[in-house]
């Protein structure tokens, strides 16, 4: 159990003590004043419960529980002292469980450790980036590896089973649009010949295809002919599609590297596209579909959740064309009941923009329709768009903005960062060069996941790269601060194993300690609302107060011996806490900047 859950249970038995009721979830936060105390408990929901001004409770439980008997000889109370101001109860904490739980049991702890009395972890899927094989990675992209892997990585921490899964677009006019310009102007050219990445290398060809045809309008006609010709089979198109994949895969697996984006199952449009069918044919003789006046099958979205069209009448969406053809609906249906069949799946998440949302809402419509109960635990992530500064970085498209390049130029920024602070040119080029492929990275993720996933972003790489602010590169480099004076003390014999924390308890030092605690509660918190920037803001959060803290306070000349192993066993738990909340963001930490 958490500390904070830990402290919420005291509180609520002192609840149950004095009115004799069971209490809604307790909200505690922090007083705006350390001399206030260390934590602070909102007793506006015991208001509406019992029907009395929040200030009285405040009032009666500070009293009743300085009232309360003592704990047994030789063991601590958790709460030493409780008292009212205002509508809030504000509690200090016994100074050695508090600090000993802060630095010694932080991560023994669900959600970082088994709780034995929960039930079996649940089995969640989450589904990202889903990239089309006709061109590169873009800014859009890596957003959604971002938003993926940090929601898998807290789902996680929370205690799921996690399968991550890509949906690859291979498929489509599209890709035959890039095909036949290959075809008709590559002159047998490959990336390697030409000396580029493979998904680079067809984006440029569907580039070509989309000028040629503003020229040559019956391009388009061709481009359908391709696809025909694919889905009947055809040797010779296969071939080349096959080929011209090879090609993406090659290059998306660089890009994927590169910002250290996993996959445990993949799946390819080409293999699902048409399992939906069946399905759609089945719901139709029962009655879950019905056919239109034009002789399409759709279905009609319930009223409760989707209104009624212009005319007043339900919406419908159609499943199935009057020629059999599939829409992109009919596809999902039969490949989420294929993942969710295949990994006997409890939960899934499907990271897609905002501009999918009403898909998706019809989607997990028509599933419960067909019987599915699991659809009820779909879930899609939906976010925002991404823009940049204008004028800042375009891709050799000119339309977006090619994700290799934007890790090349803040690598780059990165690189002239860490050359500006090595004043000495202690570091080698292949040192530089690492770093700031983390740092670079680390910049780009943090600044995409410092918001909520719904709000959109204009990313500005200059200040993403900054070390100071609220960013990626401002937490790497408290961390590596921190490691450097983890090092240096334990240099000179200082033993984070040796504290028993009687020493601390100023203001700085019970602040930090407070932050830390939290750190449980805000990834489960996280995890439960598919939103990273609570961990993000609360990394920020931690490296500032760790700075007020050691700017007012030293570890190596601290008055005495066992304040210095103290204020180490303090500073070395908050190191623990950033890397692992870096981790969850996806995010590499440095020992050294």
């Amino acid at each position: 159990m958490t500390f904070i859950r830990l402290i919420a249970q005291e509180i609520a038995q002192v609840i149950r003590d004095r009115y004799n009721i069971a209490p809604e979830p307790l909200k505690i936060g922090t007083p705006p004043n350390a001399a206030l105390g260390d934590m602070a408990v909102e007793c506006f929901p015991l208001a509406k419960q019992l029907k009395t001004a929040p200030t009285v409770i405040a009032a009666e439980l500070a009293t009743h529980m300085a009232a309360s008997t003592p704990p047994p000889a030789g063991e601590d109370r958790l709460i030493e002292k409780a008292t009212a101001a205002g509508p809030y109860l504000n509690l200090t904490l016994n100074t050695r469980a508090y600090f000993d739980y802060t630095c010694r049991r932080l991560f023994t702890a669900p959600p970082f450790a088994l709780d034995p009395d929960a039930p079996p972890p649940p089995r969640v899927m989450v589904e990202y980036l889903s990239p089309n094989t006709n061109k590169p990675l873009h800014l859009g992209h890596l957003r959604n590896g971002a938003l993926g892997m940090a929601v898998a990585n807290l789902q996680t921490a929370a205690g799921a089973r996690v399968t991550k899964a890509n949906l690859i677009n291979d498929r489509g006019v599209h890709i035959c649009k890039s095909m036949l310009a290959w075809q008709r102007w590559g002159k047998g050219e490959t990336p390697d010949s030409r000396g580029v990445k493979g998904d680079a290398f067809v984006g440029d060809w569907y580039v070509r295809f989309s000028r040629e045809a503003e020229k040559d309008p019956s391009l388009e006609d061709g481009a359908q002919a391709m696809l025909r010709r694919w889905e009947e089979g055809d040797a010779e198109t296969r071939d080349t599609w096959q080929m011209m994949n090879r090609w993406v895969y090659a290059g998306f697996a660089e890009t994927y590297a590169k910002l250290g984006l996993t996959f445990d199952a993949v799946y390819y449009e080409s293999d699902t596209y048409t399992l939906g069918k069946q399905m759609v044919e089945d719901g139709l003789a029962r009655n879950v579909f019905i056919r239109d006046e034009n002789g399409n099958i759709v279905f009609t979205l319930p009223q409760d959740r989707f209104g009624l069209d212009e005319k007043g009448a339900p919406k419908r969406i159609t499943v199935l064309r009057p020629d059999g053809t599939s829409l992109y609906v009919t596809q999902d249906i039969g490949t989420t009941v294929k993942k969710v069949t295949e990994h006997r799946l409890d939960r899934c998440i499907f990271v897609v923009g905002s501009e999918q949302q009403f898909h998706f809402h019809c989607l997990f419509a028509i599933l419960e329709a067909l019987g599915y109960a699991w659809a009820r635990s779909c879930h899609h992530l939906s976010y925002g768009m991404v823009y940049l500064p204008e004028g800042k970085m375009k891709s050799r498209e000119g339309k977006v903005v090619d994700a290799d390049d934007l890790v090349a130029r803040m690598t780059e920024l990165a690189s002239e960062e860490i050359r500006s602070r090595d004043t000495e040119a202690q570091l080698s080029d292949a040192e530089v060069s690492e770093r700031a492929a983390k740092i670079g990275t680390g910049a780009i993720k943090f600044y995409l996941l410092r918001v909520k996933p719904t709000q959109d972003i204009h990313f500005d790489p200059k200040e993403s790269i900054s070390f100071d602010g609220f960013t990626g590169p401002y937490c790497q480099y408290a961390y590596a601060r921190i490691c450097g004076i983890v090092l240096k003390a334990r240099e000179m014999g200082v033993d984070e194993a040796k504290a028993d924390h009687t020493t601390l308890g100023n203001d700085e030092e019970r602040l930090l300690a407070g932050q830390l605690v939290r750190f449980p509660e805000t990834v489960r918190k996280a995890a439960a609302e598919h939103n990273p920037s609570l961990v993000a803001t609360f990394l920020f959060d931690t490296a500032k107060l760790f700075n007020q803290f050691y700017n007012r306070h030293s570890v190596i000349r601290a008055d005495s011996a066992a304040c210095q192993n103290d204020r180490l066993s303090l500073t070395a738990a908050t190191a623990r806490v950033l890397k692992k909340g870096l981790h969850l963001l996806n995010i590499e930490t440095l020992e050294r900047m």
